[in-house]
């Protein structure tokens, strides 16, 4: 899909706080899903220990990714970074330059999309 940037962000959860972090995701899908219509997948997956969180997101182009980027930031960024500690993150696709800034607190490694098809 031409356009579009993904990413996965790999998480390690704060002991004792999967409960408030359910909370939490709970709230972000549902404010996501509700009000950032650029967004084409938003799915979080937790180990069954619940001490890691992969997080899978898809926007169908950078302006709906900063979109959702701001609405973090001013919504959800002080909880998410008190239960979780961000270990990995990979960015695929083009993400123009106020993308790849609002992820660079990441450290994100960067991958172009070098042959298939999303439907």
């Amino acid at each position: 899909m031409a356009g579009s940037v993904s990413w996965v962000l790999e998480l390690q959860v704060q002991p004792g706080r999967s409960d408030e972090l359910r909370t939490l995701m709970e709230e972000m899908v549902s404010s996501t899903h509700a009000h950032e219509s650029g967004t084409h997948g938003y799915e979080w997956y937790m180990s069954a220990d619940g001490s890691q969180c992969h997080l899978y997101e898809r926007y169908a182009d950078s302006a709906a990714a900063l979109v959702h980027c701001q609405t973090f930031g001013a919504r959800f960024a002080g909880r998410f970074m008190a239960l979780l500690t961000p270990t990995r993150c990979t960015v695929y696709g083009s993400p123009d330059a106020s993308v790849q800034d609002a992820l660079s607190v990441l450290q994100p490694t960067y991958l172009g999309q070098a042959a298939g098809f999303h439907r």
